[in-house]
């Protein structure tokens, strides 16, 4: 299989604080891969590296088989679209002039769309389902809504890659699980590498094919969902009292915070040791 991101004993520091340490880790094309961890874990640096925002101090980084430097930077906007989590709108763009942004990588000198350019991004509108939307200003919109625009401007690169820093957050249960379904279409039909940070354990147990899991900038656990998400390494990671079972949709596992008032009156005054009292995995 081929490999779409590798990368090797990458380090990054933002002046004395190391956030990335010696990490390495590899995303197969076609993957849905997730990126998960607590805050301060160095997830959106790790996105930001990888789309070639942040230079790395050490390490090697491959895109498609080919060093980062490689890349002039149209070539590599061509190969790797980046959403991150919070886009500024300065002025208000129409949907379509939003979407229309994803071809500059394919324009010439003078940034001419042509009829091509103009049929992609309609193709893209219509594939993130935003066509009644198409003249509307982005300052008009949901959040939700605004979120599948700058999909639809990524999906309009016409990338092998697109990195998303938490798509979901902020959004409604509904919202959420349009954008992850429209990730698991673009997966399936275009065949497009997917590469996501996420806070939600639970929709990265659903959608993810691979899961890395971060902690202060190194890797706690990497690989399929259930070697992950595991009552050790969720402990390791995020030092909270939880539940693990399995969950009710399919065979991976659903995990369940447990709150301070469900908890003994010995475990919350700190007289009991071992949470592993109060936290379980179940497996069926």
């Amino acid at each position: 299989m081929t490999t779409a991101i590798d990368v090797t004993n990458l380090s990054y520091s933002y002046g004395a604080s190391k956030v990335l340490k010696d990490i390495s880790f590899s995303v197969q094309k076609g993957d849905f891969f997730i990126i998960i961890g607590p805050n301060g874990s160095g997830k959106t640096t790790l996105m930001k590296v990888i789309a070639g925002i942040a230079k790395p101090e050490n390490g090697r980084l491959n895109v498609m088989g080919l060093p980062l430097m490689n890349y002039a930077r149209k070539t590599l906007a061509r190969t790797v679209s980046f959403v991150p989590q919070m886009i500024p709108i300065e002025f208000p763009f129409t949907v379509t002039e939003m979407v229309m942004m994803g071809r500059a990588p394919h324009m010439g000198l003078l940034g001419l769309e042509q009829e091509k350019d103009l049929d992609i991004t309609h193709r893209s509108i219509d594939f993130t389902g935003i066509k009644h939307l198409a003249d509307r200003k982005l300052n008009q919109l949901s959040g939700g809504e605004r979120q599948r625009v700058f999909i639809a401007r990524a999906i309009c690169q016409e990338p092998q890659i697109i990195l998303l820093d938490e798509p979901t957050a902020s959004l409604d249960l509904a919202h959420q699980v349009r954008v992850m379904d429209l990730m698991e279409k673009l997966k399936e039909e275009k065949g497009i590498t997917i590469i996501m940070v996420s806070h939600d354990v639970n929709l990265a147990a659903m959608y993810g094919n691979s899961l890395l899991m971060l902690k202060a900038g190194q890797i706690v656990s990497m690989g399929q969902v259930n070697e992950v998400l595991t009552f050790k390494t969720l402990e390791n990671a995020y030092g909270c009292p939880l539940l693990i079972d399995e969950n009710p949709l399919g065979k991976f596992p659903r995990i369940t915070l447990v709150p301070q008032k469900f908890m003994s009156p010995d475990i919350r005054a700190g007289k009991s040791g071992n949470k592993k009292s109060i936290s379980r995995t179940i497996s069926k």
